[in-house]
């Protein structure tokens, strides 16, 4: 029975074609296309993962045979290269070049120091506001003048509003990191100064 079912020809059942209204956006997918491109980036997806796996646990002193057949790479001299490429003349004037850029930028420094040590000396030695008081007679008048002779006294460290206090730290600590950069910028345009001179003639 099975034999003769096999041997009567069947209508091929197909998948739906793409409709008529859609033929614009190009052939319709089938289920075979998509499980087939599924499958290819998912291998694609764990190939990556894997590798990813290897370089981070990949042991750098460990040796492999592509070390010897690579290229070994060559550590370019650029002031030999810079040497080759332009005339002692031109390399003279970018050296002056920059020392000017050293010389200015150091000159910036001192001036916002000398700013700061200023503003710093007028807040430090600043006495206390002046009051203004309103007497209603002479005898007022005497005793607020009185005990106004008698000196003023600098404000005590509590008087001082926090805030205040936190700019005074800021700047101290602004004028010591200005001071150590002033001190860096003094010795490189030390050195650069003893390259140009020792690249003199004579």
């Amino acid at each position: 029975m099975s034999s003769l079912r096999n041997a009567v020809s069947r209508r091929a059942h197909k998948e739906r074609p793409q409709p008529q209204e859609r033929k614009r956006f190009g052939l319709l997918e089938k289920r075979k296309d998509y499980v087939e491109h599924a499958k290819a980036f998912h291998k694609k997806e764990e190939a990556i993962r894997r590798l990813k796996e290897k370089a981070a646990f990949r042991n750098p002193d460990e040796f492999y045979f592509k070390m010897i057949k690579t290229q070994r790479h060559v550590i370019i001299d650029y002031s030999r290269r810079l040497a080759n490429k332009y005339t002692p003349e031109e390399l003279m004037l970018m050296k002056t070049q920059d020392i000017g850029y050293i010389l200015q930028k150091l000159q910036s420094e001192k001036n916002k120091i000398q700013k700061l040590i200023a503003m710093l000396h007028s807040l430090d030695n600043q006495s206390s506001n002046r009051h203004i008081y309103f007497a209603e007679d002479w005898e007022d008048a005497k005793e607020v003048q009185s005990r106004s002779s008698k000196g003023r006294m600098l404000p005590a460290s509590d008087d001082i509003p926090e805030h205040i206090k936190r700019k005074t730290a800021s700047s101290y600590r602004e004028l010591e990191a200005r001071r150590s950069r002033v001190s860096d910028l003094e010795k490189i345009y030390m050195d650069m100064t003893m390259q140009k001179e020792l690249q003199k003639k004579g």
